[in-house]
C-alpha cells in the first residue's frame, strides 16, 4: 500500500536540515528573514490589523511590498486574511496559531536589533575606517 502524503512528510522530517541545499526549510528562511515579513509579524502580534493600519505602522513600506509580503505569509500559513462584506469592503489580517508561534522569535530579533544598533553602527564605522 502506498504511503500517504502525511506519512511521507513525517518520514522526511528526520531528513530536514537547513544546511542542505535541497531542504525546504530554506524557503521558510527566505520568507521570514525578509525585513518586511519580520516587521509585519511583529505588527500583527497584538491582534488583527487592516492593510492601511499596517502601512501607517511600518514606515517606508510601499503598498505593493506589504501586499506581496502579506500574500507570502498567508501562503505559508502564518497570516489569515479575512474579507468582510461592507461598503467599502473590509480586509483584516491576523496571525494564525503558526504565526503566533513565530511572533516571539521575531519579536526577540527586533528587540535585539533595537538594543544593539549603536554597537552595529560603530562596528560598521570602524570597518569602513580600516578598509580605507
Amino acid at each position: 500500500m502506498p504511503k500517504s502524503a502525511e506519512q511521507q512528510r513525517n518520514e522526511a522530517k528526520v531528513l530536514y536540515d537547513a544546511y542542505m541545499a535541497a531542504c525546504p526549510t530554506r524557503e521558510v528562511f527566505e520568507t521570514i528573514a525578509d525585513k518586511w515579513a519580520g516587521l509585519l509579524v511583529n505588527a500583527l502580534a497584538d491582534g488583527p490589523r487592516r492593510h492601511s493600519e499596517l502601512r501607517r505602522r511600518i514606515a517606508g513600506a510601499s503598498q505593493k511590498m506589504l501586499t506581496q509580503t502579506l500574500r507570502a505569509l498567508e501562503r505559508d500559513g502564518l497570516v489569515k486574511r479575512t474579507v468582510t462584506a461592507a461598503v467599502p469592503v473590509r480586509v483584516d489580517y491576523e496571525l494564525t496559531p503558526l504565526g503566533l508561534s513565530l511572533a516571539p522569535v521575531l519579536g526577540a530579533l527586533k528587540a535585539w536589533a533595537e538594543t544593539n544598533i549603536e554597537h552595529i553602527m560603530a562596528a560598521r564605522d570602524e570597518y569602513e575606517l580600516q578598509s580605507q
